[in-house]
């Protein structure tokens, strides 16, 4: 049986950047550990240590990211401001996704801590249902239980139509907020 050797940080530091400018999908953190030889602990120290060097990497429900610049200058962004109950979020994510529009994050407001912001990258059904599966495995509440439903959304697409398209999905599903 062939022993590995466990890298130095600087090298999985390279590694991290490398396999996340190559991959056009997240990638996870046990992933890079059974890659790097350490535990996920290590990896996500490592990913805190880069990204207090300004690398642009983004931590989603389904792994990390490296933000490229030159995708980030053409999208189309778009804040909304969403109110459901839990049990409607895989819909909510279904009327937008199905738009070709992902969603960037979810942010509430706190009393305390002021606005929270979760990072989802969330792009097609496939992903939705794996996030909805996770906080029903992992038994977390959804952000919006903190603010009895109300919640925004960062929508990213490469054309304001795709948003705005899913936007009156949301509006017609009675999920859009409007005073």
């Amino acid at each position: 049986m062939k022993e590995q050797i466990k890298m130095s940080s600087r090298m999985r530091h390279e590694l991290i950047i490398e396999m996340l400018k190559q991959s056009s999908k997240p990638i996870t953190g046990s992933e890079f550990a059974k890659r790097a030889n350490v535990s996920r602990q290590v990896i996500v120290q490592d990913v805190s240590i880069l990204k207090a060097k300004n690398e642009p990497i983004i931590a989603t429900s389904q792994g990390y990211f490296y933000m490229s610049q030159a995708a980030d200058k053409e999208t189309q962004r778009k804040v909304v401001v969403c109110k459901h109950v839990p049990e409607q979020t895989l819909d909510e994510l279904y009327h937008i996704v199905d738009h070709g529009v992902t969603v960037k994050d979810v942010i509430v407001e706190h009393p305390v801590y002021g606005d929270l912001t979760a990072s989802l990258r969330v792009s097609n059904r496939k992903e939705a249902d794996e996030f909805v599966r996770r906080i029903q495995d992992t038994e977390a509440a959804y952000l919006l239980t903190l603010t009895d439903g109300i919640h925004l959304h960062t929508l990213e697409a490469d054309s304001m139509g795709k948003i705005e398209s899913a936007c009156k999905d949301l509006d017609d599903a009675g999920i859009l907020f409007s005073q």
